[in-house]
């Protein structure tokens, strides 16, 4: 299990409890979910 907290580059519409994955020159590097949101 990981913490992070991130910046996007561009706006997303997001919300707590979406499922997310992080991917890397076509292959899945993470997954999560979206615990909390900081404005």
């Amino acid at each position: 299990n990981a913490n992070l907290e991130v910046e996007l580059i561009s706006p997303v519409a997001i919300e707590q409890g979406l499922r997310f994955a992080i991917r890397e020159g076509g292959k899945t590097v993470g997954a999560g979910v979206v615990t909390q949101i900081i404005e």
